[in-house]
């Protein structure tokens, strides 16, 4: 039974995961292909740098609730399968890397999606809601201080597992455990091309009216 539950947990995470929200938002108000604009991806960082703020925000919005949502579904079907707690917390493990992979890898647009910065977020509000907030409070600080959305998302994504693992809702199996430090080592992997031009001081900053160009400061 666990192995049975732990697949459709996969299977049902991935697919709601896969949902390219900000591939569909720009499609339908805007008629573009958002992965022909800015960095190619789908999220709400380059929604929002191809001109949208709105459809920016909303795309942040419906990633963050699919990553929440898919965890949240998980822990409430294990419950009423009457699966003991070790189990529910390895579903609900499972349920939260499968979701943010299927965000990252979409079935729907050829394996090419996002980051998985917004979903991760919506899972690790539903694992360890606190923790998220704090590493949220993290990505604002950074955010605010540099004006780089990606330095932001690095830093907050490397201080969420210390921080959950020191705050309530500490995971209570070895999967949950190492799920916690996998899912932000793949959103710092997907940020590589981000890193390597923050090295080199080309990256993409935000100014304070909108987006400054690669290496400029927010005015």
């Amino acid at each position: 039974m666990p192995l049975i539950f732990y697949s459709v947990a996969a299977l049902v995470a991935y697919l709601l995961g896969s949902i390219p929200f900000g591939y569909l938002l720009v499609r339908f108000f805007r008629k573009e292909d958002i992965r022909q604009k800015g960095s190619g991806n789908i999220g709400a960082t380059n929604v929002m740098r191809s001109g949208s703020k709105g459809l920016g925000a909303v795309t942040f919005l419906l990633d963050v609730l699919k990553g929440f949502f898919a965890v949240w579904l998980c822990g409430v079907a294990a419950a009423r399968s009457g699966l003991g707690p070790d189990v529910r917390a390895n579903a609900t493990a499972i349920a939260a890397l499968f979701v943010v992979l299927g965000h990252i890898y979409t079935v729907w647009l050829g394996f090419k999606g996002g980051k998985g910065v917004a979903t991760a977020f919506g899972v690790f509000l539903a694992l360890a809601p606190w923790a998220a907030l704090a590493g949220l409070g993290v990505f604002v600080v950074v955010f605010a201080v540099s004006r780089y959305v990606s330095l932001g998302s690095i830093l907050s994504a490397l201080a969420f597992p210390v921080l959950a693992l020191l705050m309530p809702h500490a995971p209570r199996t070895s999967w949950a455990t190492a799920v916690l430090f996998i899912i932000p080592l793949i959103v710092v992997l997907r940020h590589h091309e981000n890193i390597a031009r923050l090295m080199k001081g080309t990256e993409y900053r935000f100014r304070k009216t909108g987006m400054g160009k690669p290496g400029t400061t927010a005015a």
